[in-house]
């Protein structure tokens, strides 16, 4: 009988963002991805999202980690673990160029090894080996990871889209998968099921290249600005080949396009000649009409280049009506406010603005259900569990597997925190270990639930503070109630809805010492009861009260 093997899900079950899980046989876990998730609207304050790593630190830790790719949904929450762990990590030159400037830029250079992979390497990662495959995806450098297992082949797909005539040339390494899928077999599928709701199949990057293109040499005249994602090289180089051939010099601005374009020319994965780029602060003497800016804020990021233009507190470009702005990205699920803010800012300083909406600018990185089909074709599985999306995506991606022939039984749905085993007699749920969203804001692991409920209903209706000092000796106020409220009412009808609290608040406290109450407690919740009521009756709102109660 040949040793289980399990696969614990610690992040990207459900939701997009913390991808993370371990593999484990015999008491030996290997790290399949680091993941961080951005935080939302919905999460006033919080900085990012991290897997909770109580149970891999429990257990015992890790002895490597394989990094797929470059995304920060993938490799973000590395240094957060790596506080606390040591192991190497195995990735493309890109991948580890990027872990290697944020574990720099954290101090924790010296509590891990950076061990490159390329196409077709095989490697050991703790008791697993593993082959490295080429995947088409919307960073360089992505690897499809063959672990070789006691309980056979476990194949992960990282993101991955079907693009036949990729900008790099790496084609997603289907003939390898059908020779894994022939001999030995693929005993367990982990696959992407970001777009699997998605009929049909994802457009390929050069379409996109062939849009830029054309859209480029018609701003005769106007500066163009192109925000992209600073990891989507291939993008990028797209860009400049079409400022080039309209003759326009480039400029970088933002500091993850600034060091990411720099990594990947160092790596000869961007190709673009030294006399077409400049120094965004070194283009004076040239129009308009000569300049292309590749920037980040394309997903309306606060303090990013292009939200500062669209503010106006940009220290290198003014926007105005002879500059055009091209969106080349899709707003991710949840910054579609944001993003609809800095085209609005944009506009109003009289640029032509483009973006997925009136232009096809932009083409995902992730395959759609045809892609996903040809995938399940290849791989033939004995197995499967989706996996890196939301739930609704891992279901339509069961739903998918089912409808290309796979038993009911062996689609398997897991959530954060679950465990499962492999083992001779198939695939089975062990149990949950957790699998709970960790708030970075500052510092880690000290924000719950109830801070950020509070944060919330501050943000919602502001908050009121009635201080009441009471002489308890004597059963008598010993002054008036004093309030201060924010984001609760504006000036100047603000005066009478504070008065009209504080009078209430000192005739409930004023009967309830003449009555006997000495309980400071008791006389905390009447001030809180007595003005949460006034405000409502005067306001309709529900602010946070806030009371206190000393002693004269």
């Amino acid at each position: 009988m040949a040793a289980p093997v399990a696969v614990t899900f610690l992040g990207g079950l459900g939701e997009i963002g913390r991808n993370c899980a371990v593999l484990e046989t015999a008491g030996r876990r290997v790290l399949l991805d680091c993941g961080r998730m951005f935080a939302g609207d919905d999460l006033p304050g919080v900085d990012s999202v991290l897997p909770d790593f109580g149970w891999l630190l429990d257990s015992g830790g890790v002895e490597a980690c394989v990094a797929t790719h470059a995304h920060e949904d993938h490799i973000g929450a590395l240094p957060h673990l790596l506080e606390h762990l040591s192991f190497p990590v195995y990735g493309s030159a890109f991948t580890l160029g990027l872990v290697r400037h944020k574990l720099s830029e954290a101090g924790l250079l010296d509590r891990v090894e950076l061990r490159e992979v390329r196409d077709g390497d095989r490697f050991r990662a703790g008791p697993f080996q593993c082959e490295a495959m080429p995947v088409t995806h919307s960073v360089p450098g992505g690897l499809i990871t063959a672990f070789s297992t006691p309980q056979g082949v476990i194949l992960h797909s990282s993101d991955f889209k079907l693009d036949l005539t990729p900008v790099d040339g790496r084609r997603t390494a289907l003939s390898r998968i059908g020779a894994l899928a022939e001999d030995p077999g693929v005993r367990l599928l982990l696959a992407d099921s970001t777009n699997a709701d998605a009929p049909g199949s994802s457009r390929s990057e050069r379409d996109v290249g062939g849009v830029l293109h054309d859209v480029i040499a018609r701003q005769d005249g106007r500066r163009v600005v192109v925000g992209a994602f600073a990891s989507h090289i291939h993008r990028i180089q797209q860009v400049m080949d079409a400022a080039v051939a309209s003759g326009r010099t480039v400029a970088t601005l933002g500091l993850s396009m600034q060091r990411n374009v720099g990594l990947a020319r160092e790596l000869n994965l961007l190709r673009v000649p030294d006399r077409a780029l400049r120094d965004i602060t070194d283009l004076e003497g040239l129009e308009g009409g000569q300049v292309l800016i590749v920037c980040t804020g394309s997903q309306g990021e606060p303090r990013a280049a292009l939200t500062q233009m669209a503010e106006g507190t940009s220290k290198w470009v003014e926007i105005g009506a002879d500059d055009t702005v091209i969106f080349s990205s899709h707003p991710i699920p949840g910054n579609e406010a944001a993003v609809g803010a800095v085209r609005n800012g944009l506009a109003r300083r009289g640029a032509r603005v483009l973006h997925t909406g009136n232009l096809d600018v932009h083409t995902s990185g992730h395959g759609k259900q045809q892609e996903l089909k040809v995938l399940h074709s290849v791989a033939s599985p004995e197995w499967f569990v989706p996996v890196h999306g939301e739930y609704e995506h891992l279901v339509a991606h069961a739903g998918l597997a089912r409808e290309m022939g796979m038993p009911h039984e062996r689609v398997v749905l897991c959530s954060d925190g679950d465990r499962i085993e492999l083992t001779d007699d198939g695939l089975r749920w062990v149990r949950s270990v957790g699998g709970d969203h960790v708030y970075v804001d500052g510092t880690v692991g000290d924000l719950g639930s109830i801070v950020l409920d509070e944060r919330r209903k501050l943000g919602a209706d502001g908050f009121v503070t009635v201080v009441v000092c009471v002489d308890l000796e004597q059963g008598v106020l010993a002054s008036s109630p004093r309030i201060v409220s924010r984001g609760w009412v504006e000036q100047p009808a603000l005066v009478g809805h504070e008065a009209a609290v504080v009078d209430a608040v000192e005739t409930e406290v004023r009967s309830a010492l003449a009555g006997g109450d000495r309980d400071p407690r008791s006389l905390e919740d009447l001030v809180m009861r007595t003005a949460r009521r006034t405000s409502r009756e005067r306001t309709r709102r529900r602010p946070v009260i806030v009371p206190v109660i000393t002693e004269a």
